[in-house]
């Protein structure tokens, strides 16, 4: 867990109105938050406690940060760790394909005792919740499809969890060919779970025709887009705009 920071030059675009952005990097974890009032200090010490609360249980369970495969729950773990253990099961992958949504999930549910409105990005996974409808641009690399719609989330769908997952773009291990796979679940470490498991699947275009189907078996993903290329899947409860 020690890859160096990356500048995210994308966020300098970012603009919430009425909401204060800043930006909290602790090791490899790198937030970009929007709430109510600039509460960096509040942030950091969060990281700090959820960073140590996952490499104090890995310490002790090293098999957590490189199974590829679900691991069983465990009742003493934190909390954190067991949301993370429970929705990589559902999505039957490796527990930490669930690390990024899952701390932006703890970290923004946290806030919101100090903040009626909270966006975190960490990595291209979303945590958000606002009295207003947010879009969510997809940024799919290469493909000329990229940056050309986004997602519009009503108020009824949040607090909500928006990830993504890429075979082409970024850091992500996946076995599959997308560019892009976003996810929208009500919880953000089962919508970062899924995404990797979906971009696994994906092994050809062809395979759009099964996102859907492979989605519901998942469980709680309320809808998605998938891009390969040129060509773009989309199902269930989401309303996609032009960017």
């Amino acid at each position: 867990m020690s890859n160096p920071y990356q500048e995210r030059s994308y966020r300098h675009s970012v603009h919430a109105k009425d909401l204060k952005s800043f930006q909290v990097a602790v090791s490899e974890t790198d937030l970009w938050v929007c709430a109510e009032s600039d509460l960096t200090t509040q942030v950091r010490d969060l990281v700090f406690m959820f960073r140590h609360q996952l490499e104090s249980y890995i310490k002790h369970h090293p098999l957590f940060l490189t199974s590829l495969v679900p691991l069983d729950d465990d009742p003493l773990a934190p909390p954190m760790v067991r949301d993370m253990l429970r929705s990589a099961k559902k999505a039957n992958v490796g527990p930490m394909a669930a690390v990024a949504g899952a701390v932006a999930q703890w970290v923004g549910e946290s806030l919101l005792e100090l903040s009626g409105q909270v966006i975190i990005e960490n990595g291209g996974d979303i945590f958000l919740t606002a009295k207003r409808p947010i879009s969510v641009s997809i940024f799919a690399g290469a493909s000329p499809l990229s940056g050309k719609f986004g997602l519009r989330i009503p108020e009824r769908q949040m607090p909500l969890g928006v990830c993504s997952s890429s075979a082409t773009v970024g850091h992500s291990l996946s076995r599959g060919i997308t560019d892009v796979v976003c996810l929208l679940s009500k919880s953000t470490a089962l919508a970062d779970a899924g995404a990797t498991a979906l971009g696994n699947r994906v092994k050809s275009s062809a395979d759009l025709e099964h996102v859907a189907r492979w989605a519901d078996r998942i469980g709680g993903i309320l809808g998605g887009v998938v891009i390969v290329k040129d060509t773009m899947a989309s199902w269930g409860d989401i309303e996609l705009v032009e960017i």
